[in-house]
């Protein structure tokens, strides 16, 4: 009896009553196991994802144990046959002696078979290869034969064509058609009443796709001697049909011939040599008609023409196209011709028309001239617009632009050139214009009403026009609005740095420094009076009107970009806008700085009732009638009047006197301070006196203080003050300085209240 390696662990009483030890939980299937297609790493690495490591490796170990009790228990039940089965294997290897012979037998039975089958194998396999290559010999020879044959019937049709074709080109049918060759070797009998040149383009035809034969089988000839001995008769043959079909298609073309026109494009068409008629046509039909518009010669211009204009050429050249060339492009785009292999608009009257101003007008394509180039460019796309018209579809549209003669034209015109030479011509007029040491009125500027669009200054005018160049019809390309585009919102930023950095400039007040703002530290406040009017003009103008233009020339473009063109025009506008309240600004801070001269003489108050006798005032100081005499003035001058709308006078007025009432409280608060403090100072000075002397006086203690009469000289002031702002239409108690000046100056009793 075989010992097992670990005894099974006893059953306890609890087991009796539990689930069995080999109990396995329902995620392990050991009948898994013994699947065909089990495999161990997938079935470990699925279960790892919602199982343990170590749960699933002692659960393994368990049933492995199982297993292994399993097997010893198998051992033990079958152990006396097991022991056995070594005693009954007796006399074995004479067993194997009997079982070798037969086999042997078979084997040099099997070996023999196999010979004779290989044998047979390998005859039929040289009978195959023997059949395989008289197979091969046999179509190269039908090769052959049909490569002579079709040699020799091309050499007897070619032969029936007339040598000379004025043997032809008026003749009549009858002779031809007595000897006219049927069966598969010459055409078939005409009918009554055609032509000999029909008959001849039809044989021409015939010719041609036995050529294209010829060609398929020279192709799959694979060099033969034969046909290498041959080539000479091909190229011969080759030859002669060019010619006879080239003098066929020119003669067909003089005569419009259609039928014999259609069967000479099929015979071109047949042995793929489109470019032939394309050129024939170009040299013997177009050349001529061009030559006779654009006169040129082989070696350039022609003496005695002047001008590079082309418009009248191309009119001139569209009437030629619908008299003498569309009856050929209507023969080609009829459907199911077979015939659009042909481009004749590109490859004939395209090309002759581009060699013909390139020899005859070179400086038709020259952008140094821009105004002349952008009218010969936009009549060349016109041009090429009535040619695309011949083209039956879309598709014959698109291959037309395809074509390299029409890539060739396009490139001839150098556009980004001429983008270039406007950008130096409408940019340079403003920088010009901006470049000035001051500001300049346009000439005949009237006085009286105005609109915002009337411009006053030189630098704007020019601003506007130079917008306005952008997108005028004979400078525009609409191909290139985006640099166009593009350019207009430089200009506006240019005009807006402009502005911008000559106020600051004025501002600092360092002409020296500030070298290209010197108009602006140099202006008087009225000539700010016509930059807030041309700042509120051009936007106006700039988001209406202009805006509208741009808009409607972009009309093809997508909604997209039609927003984004919008949105950044009236950005610009906005910019324009904010610099209206920079420009008021300067005005204010020189109506303030007047203003100031007047209000300095506040200071002079103190000096006036210190250590002296004089009464509390009674009225206010004569200085007052003219703090906000220069900002009336001002308003009330013909410039503002005329140029400055109502609310950007408001905008001055309020912003100039709150700037001269903080200016004004700041004065006033500085001497009332003092003069209090130095009140106090001989307060204290006095009564040391007193103690030292043991003198009094009460009149003086009881009379009024000088901190009390400048106070009350300042209030009047103020009062008066008050009631001039009134005049100009400013309520002073909206002034929160004003406020404050109030409650710096008036007597306990009337601080709270303004009234005047």
């Amino acid at each position: 009896m075989v010992d097992s390696l670990s005894p099974p662990p006893p059953r306890s009483a609890t087991d009796l009553f539990s689930d069995p030890l080999d109990t396995h939980p329902l995620w392990f299937k050991p009948n898994l196991f013994l699947s065909p297609d089990f495999d161990s790493e997938s079935y470990i690495s699925e279960l790892r994802t919602f199982v343990p490591f170590d749960t699933l490796r002692s659960e393994l170990q368990s049933y492995l144990s199982s297993l292994n009790h399993e097997l010893i228990d198998l051992i033990n039940r079958d152990y006396a046959d097991f022991v056995n089965l070594s005693t009954k294997l007796v006399d074995v290897d004479s067993a194997v002696v009997r079982m070798r012979a037969p086999l042997l037998e078979l084997r040099e039975k099997i070996e023999g078979f196999r010979g004779s089958v290989e044998s047979s194998l390998v005859a039929l396999r040289n009978g195959l290869q023997q059949r395989s290559d008289a197979a091969s010999a046999r179509e190269a020879l039908e090769l052959l034969l049909d490569t002579f044959h079709v040699v020799s019937k091309v050499e007897k049709l070619i032969k029936e064509l007339p040598s000379v074709p004025g043997d032809w080109s008026n003749g009549d049918v009858s002779s031809t058609v007595k000897n006219a060759i049927s069966n598969g070797s010459s055409l078939q009998s005409v009918e009554n009443g055609t032509n000999l040149r029909e008959t001849q383009s039809m044989l021409l035809e015939r010719i041609a796709s036995e050529m294209n034969r010829l060609k398929f089988y020279i192709a799959h000839s694979q060099k033969l001697p034969f046909i290498e001995n041959m080539e000479k008769r091909i190229y011969s043959a080759s030859c002669l049909l060019d010619a006879s079909l080239g003098h066929c298609f020119v003669d067909g073309l003089e005569h419009r011939d259609e039928n014999a026109i259609y069967n000479c494009l099929r015979a071109y068409a047949a042995i793929d040599n489109t470019s032939s008629a394309e050129e024939i046509f170009r040299t013997s039909i177009v050349a001529p008609l061009i030559q006779k518009i654009i006169p040129h010669g082989s070696s350039g211009m022609v003496a005695g023409v002047s001008g590079d204009g082309l418009e009248n050429d191309y009119h001139q050249i569209k009437q030629c196209i619908e008299k003498d060339c569309k009856f050929l492009l209507e023969i080609t785009s009829e459907e199911n011709s077979g015939l659009h292999a042909f481009d004749f608009l590109a490859n004939s009257i395209l090309k002759e028309v581009l060699s013909a101003i390139q020899k005859g007008k070179p400086g038709a394509f020259s952008p140094g001239r821009p105004t002349e180039f952008l009218t010969n460019y936009k009549s060349s796309l016109d041009f090429l617009a009535h040619l695309e018209g011949y083209c039956p579809s879309r598709s014959a549209v698109a291959k037309f632009r395809a074509e390299a003669v029409y890539v060739e034209f396009l490139k001839q015109w150098n556009v980004g050139v001429y983008f270039s030479l406007r950008f130096q011509e409408i940019a340079g007029a403003l920088d010009s214009a901006l470049a000035a040491n001051s500001l300049v009125l346009i000439e005949n500027l009237h006085s009286g009403q105005t609109n915002l669009q009337d411009l006053t200054l030189k630098q704007s005018v020019t601003l506007l026009e130079s917008l306005r160049s952008c997108w005028r019809e004979d400078v525009l390309i609409l191909s290139f609005s985006d640099k166009f585009f593009r350019l207009s919102l430089q200009l506006l930023t240019r005009y807006s740095s402009w502005l911008s950095s000559g106020l600051a400039a004025r501002k600092m007040g360092n002409s020296g420094s500030n070298t290209g703002y010197e108009w602006a530290i140099s202006a008087m406040p009225d000539d700010f009076i016509y930059i807030i009017h041309d700042i509120t003009g051009l936007a106006t103008v700039v988001c209406g009107d202009y805006l509208e233009h741009i808009l409607q020339l972009l009309s093809s473009c997508s909604a997209d970009i039609l927003d984004l063109v919008k949105q950044s025009i009236l950005q610009a506008g906005k910019s324009l806008n904010d610099l209206a309240p920079l420009a008021i600004n300067a005005i204010i801070e020189t109506l303030v700085n007047r203003a100031v001269e007047d209000l300095r003489q506040v200071k002079g108050i103190s000096a006036t009732y210190r250590m002296t006798n004089k009464p509390l005032p009674q009225r206010h100081s004569p200085y007052v009638s003219g703090v906000l005499q220069p900002l009336k003035a001002f308003l009330d001058g013909e410039r503002a009047m005329t140029y400055l709308t109502k609310d950007n006078r408001r905008e001055l007025l309020v912003g100039a006197a709150t700037e001269i009432t903080g200016r004004y409280f700041e004065l006033a608060d500085e001497t009332v301070s003092v003069a209090r403090k130095t009140e106090v100072s001989l307060q204290k000075i006095r009564q040391g006196a007193q103690k030292r002397g043991a003198a009094s006086s009460d009149a003086t203690d009881r009379s009024v203080s000088n901190s009390d009469k400048i106070c009350m000289q300042l209030f009047l002031d103020i009062q008066e003050y008050g009631r001039n702002l009134s005049a100009l239409g400013v309520e002073a108690d909206n002034i929160p300085a004003y406020r404050s000046l109030w409650q710096c100056v008036a007597p306990p009793d009337r601080q709270s209240l303004i009234r005047f």
